[in-house]
């Protein structure tokens, strides 16, 4: 099991999540992808999909190298 912890603890490490949420007088943090306004996700590596973070229905924003935003909509992991 443990490919699958530290698979997990990779993840919420990459996106704040859990144990590595930003503080919340800093939102944006420091290391946040300028195409996710609306959301801190960090550019990659690694590369991460929808499955992979807790956010759904933000604004993305071109370039966007996630590849979130699959419809090119402007709306990315849309439910």
């Amino acid at each position: 099991h443990l490919d699958r912890f530290m698979s997990a603890q990779t993840a919420a490490k990459a996106v704040g999540f859990g144990l590595w949420a930003l503080a919340p007088d800093n939102p944006n943090g420091t290391d946040c992808d300028p195409a996710y306004p609306d959301v801190c996700i960090p550019p990659p590596p690694p590369d991460l999909d929808c499955g992979e973070i807790s956010y759904r229905n933000f604004t993305v924003l071109a370039p966007e190298l996630h590849g979130f935003d699959g419809d090119r909509d402007g709306v990315g992991c849309e439910t």
